[in-house]
């Protein structure tokens, strides 16, 4: 096996255009048009990651690739044929839109394609041991993205389309994903909600989007029953929370589960100063989750970018991460971890959240989850 990390990107998905949407307050009456148009979905937060792994180095010790498209034959494996027809057609003269926050521009559906392609390359090269571990820089994001409805900003269920491109492949029967991004991953518990093959895990902000999804009754139906688990944090939650949730609830899980191969559904946007969330995470805080997900699972870990809005953090949020993931000695110091760390939840706080974990905890056990 390759010692490398995989970085699996394409400069493609950087051009994805999602058009005048998802603002964080409509435009209109009082409101003015905000600087960019106020779109947080915008490409800079994840091109600037890769510049700054340019800048640092850290682009020398991984192993840069990008992978092909995803076919109509992988994606018809998740979605139906009257959907992908729809959104090529409208791709094809212009743009639209089809779902909720979801506007899309010329090409966006080649471009989402690409980006589900990126996902499958980086689980397909893990499996096959031709890198260590990997992680795809995908976008559009798909972990909202229902079989025929997009949802927030997600337009293809890049992850669902991997695993099943790598379960036709003969590559893995077993998958396990963890969804840290701050939004509940509503499409992907979806998709296999039903299922006892893939094992899906929420960690999220509490009713933050979707409003209505994430509980922690919702633990799967038939053969899925036991194999969804969302954890529902309330907003404020801070390092010491997502370590908690990581040690008590994740961790023990995955280890019952034992998949070929754990994939993270990576959101830097429970960063503390992302516009989209509530949250109070730094960069350490995703470099010590990926440092125990990676211990526990011997290494066996995909990333595929979904979320993080803020284009000051989000870029050394993922270097940390990555550096992890590489066991690099190149280090981008967080420009805002003094700042982070000085505004984390007091004893008082803290107490309560681990109570509150306490109690995800009991109502998973309850819902024979855990």
């Amino acid at each position: 096996m390759s010692k490398k990390t995989a970085f699996v990107w394409n400069e493609k998905c950087f051009w994805h255009s999602g058009g005048n949407y998802a603002q964080l307050a409509p435009v209109g009456g009082f409101v003015q048009p905000m600087v960019a148009g106020g779109l947080p979905e915008a490409p800079e937060t994840k091109r600037r990651l890769k510049n700054l792994m340019d800048v640092t180095g850290l682009s020398n010790e991984l192993d840069l690739m990008s992978g092909e498209l995803a076919t109509v034959e992988d994606i018809l494996r998740v979605h139906p044929q009257h959907y992908i027809d729809k959104f090529k057609s409208l791709s094809n003269i212009g743009g639209g839109e089809i779902g909720l926050r979801t506007p899309f521009g010329p090409g966006s559906f080649e471009i989402a394609a690409l980006s589900a392609g990126l996902v499958s390359k980086a689980i397909e090269v893990v499996l096959r041991g031709e890198a260590r571990n990997a992680y795809a820089l995908s976008r559009p994001p798909g972990h909202h993205c229902l079989p025929d409805w997009p949802n927030g900003f997600c337009l293809l269920a890049n992850i669902a389309i991997a695993i099943e491109s790598a379960r036709e492949k003969g590559l893995a029967k077993k998958f396990a994903v963890v969804d840290w991004d701050v939004h509940h991953g509503n499409g992907t518990e979806a998709i296999f909600f039903d299922r006892d093959d893939v094992l899906t895990i929420s960690i999220h902000q509490d009713r933050c989007y979707p409003y209505d999804t994430g509980m922690t009754g919702v633990a799967g139906e038939g053969d899925g029953r036991g194999y969804n688990m969302n954890i529902p944090l309330p907003p404020g939650c801070g390092h010491k929370a997502y370590m908690q949730v990581i040690k008590q609830l994740v961790i023990p899980k995955l280890k019952r589960f034992d998949a070929d191969v754990v994939i993270i559904a990576c959101g830097f946007d429970a960063s503390a100063v992302d516009p989209l969330a509530r949250m109070m995470c730094s960069a350490e805080t995703y470099r010590l989750m990926t440092r125990q997900i990676m211990n526990a699972t011997d290494g066996r870990m995909v990333a595929a970018h979904e979320g993080g809005y803020s284009e000051l953090h989000v870029p050394f949020c993922g270097h940390a991460m990555l550096e992890e993931m590489c066991g690099s000695n190149l280090h981008a110091e967080d420009p805002l971890h003094n700042r982070i760390a000085s505004q984390q939840p007091d004893a008082y706080a803290d107490a309560f959240h681990s109570e509150v974990i306490n109690r995800i905890e009991q109502e998973l056990k309850d819902n024979a989850v855990l």
